[in-house]
């Protein structure tokens, strides 16, 4: 007979629990399954099937994972960055500008920030979607009629935090060269330029990066470590507009989806625009970089 708790429960010692938690931390290609992941049922049964219990419902494992803060169910991507000598290098002088925005804005030095997102699908729903009401959120019917993609640029000037943006009929370096001149034509003025973005091959070519030696040494480009685009804030910006802006739009051609773009621009600058309460500082960067397991570092 299994041993119960006070409240009739069936008891799992101390050790059980740390062998469903092992069990669940596995592959279950390692203990001869084919699934890619694990479910709370499929946890249950290979559990018993390891010899951790005798018996025990998929409800129970839930309890004893949660109670270990593991969360089965739930998954996230990342990119690995190399945090070779270059890298950190890249990381520290962007946060070191970061951290002096006001003082470089009032000595007469700007500091910018560019990012795209390439090939944005025009997408018009087949049916329109449904208002939330009492008991049901909104719905947003799955299929769709597709009018092409555009190419959005994205600027953003960090004392002030206004949004520049552009749409591109290509993504490549052809077309960015002029767009970038573009965004920063209007501060022509400043005695410097800083302009900080990623490694992508339309900002790294042969060609862009020509356009940017004769543009030294009034316009500095600041390029983000490779796989570590998060240093750069119009990246941040990019999603937040295109979460409040883009993501549940639908548009029944190109040219109007590129209509609601500039008008969305407009009213977020008039409306949102404010400089990002960046709190990631360059001590704060190389305190994670030596105390964190598991990163990736390199000497070069």
């Amino acid at each position: 007979m299994m041993p119960l708790d006070r409240v009739g429960r069936v008891f799992f010692s101390r050790r059980q629990r740390r062998d469903i938690e092992r069990l669940s931390r596995r592959e279950p290609g390692s203990v001869g399954r084919h699934a890619t992941h694990w479910s709370f049922r499929s946890l249950a049964e290979a559990t018993i099937e390891q010899g951790y219990a005798d018996a025990i419902d998929y409800t129970t494992i839930r309890e004893i994972l949660y109670a270990a803060d593991l969360r089965l169910p739930r998954f996230r991507f990342w990119k690995t960055t190399v945090w070779d000598e270059e890298a950190v290098a890249r990381a520290l002088k962007i946060l070191w500008y970061y951290e002096r925005i006001e003082s470089l804005w009032q000595r007469g030095e700007v500091l910018l920030a560019a990012d795209e997102k390439p090939n944005l699908q025009v997408l018009e729903r087949v049916y329109p979607k449904q208002p939330m009401r009492p008991g049901q959120i909104e719905r947003v019917e799955f299929d769709y009629h597709r009018h092409g993609t555009i190419n959005l640029l994205l600027g953003l000037t960090l004392h002030t935090g206004h949004m520049y943006a552009e749409c591109l009929d290509k993504n490549d370096g052809e077309h960015f060269r002029p767009a970038i001149q573009r965004f920063i034509h209007p501060y022509s003025w400043a005695h410097r330029i800083h302009l900080i973005i990623d490694n992508g091959s339309s900002h790294t070519s042969d060609e862009t990066m020509e356009f940017f030696e004769t543009r030294k040494p009034r316009v500095h480009v600041l390029f983000t470590p490779t796989n570590a685009s998060w240093l750069n804030q119009a990246e941040s910006l990019l999603q937040a507009f295109s979460t409040r802006y883009l993501i549940r739009g639908a548009w029944f051609s190109r040219a109007r989806m590129v209509e609601h773009f500039i008008a969305s621009k407009q009213e977020y600058n008039q409306r949102d625009a404010h400089p990002f309460e960046w709190q990631w500082s360059w001590r704060n960067f190389l305190y994670w970089l030596n105390n964190t397991p598991g990163l990736i570092r390199c000497k070069t």
